[in-house]
């Protein structure tokens, strides 16, 4: 089983160091796998070089793809995460 939800980025900036470093931080908070997808590129949330790597601009929408142990705490406080910094 796993979870799996969509984000669309509001920030005006996108995804740049700042954001992406703290999307880091908090997907390595967690035992589960933290995957996230654009334009059917995916990348480890836990790599930063990865995360940057998407390009992610205001308005793109991303999936995110939770899978492991604490998936369904991961999953939730990862979404609100992002909607209250990206």
């Amino acid at each position: 089983m796993s979870q799996e939800f969509t984000f669309t980025v509001s920030d005006p900036e996108g995804m740049h160091a700042r954001p992406a470093g703290l999307l880091v931080a908090k997907a390595q908070e967690y035992q589960s796998s933290i995957i996230v997808t654009r334009d059917g590129k995916s990348v480890d949330a836990k790599r930063i070089f990865g995360v940057m790597g998407l390009g992610v601009k205001q308005g793109d929408e991303v999936t995110v793809k939770v899978q492991g142990n604490d998936e369904v705490k991961a999953a939730a406080e990862f979404e609100q995460f992002l909607k209250e910094n990206l």
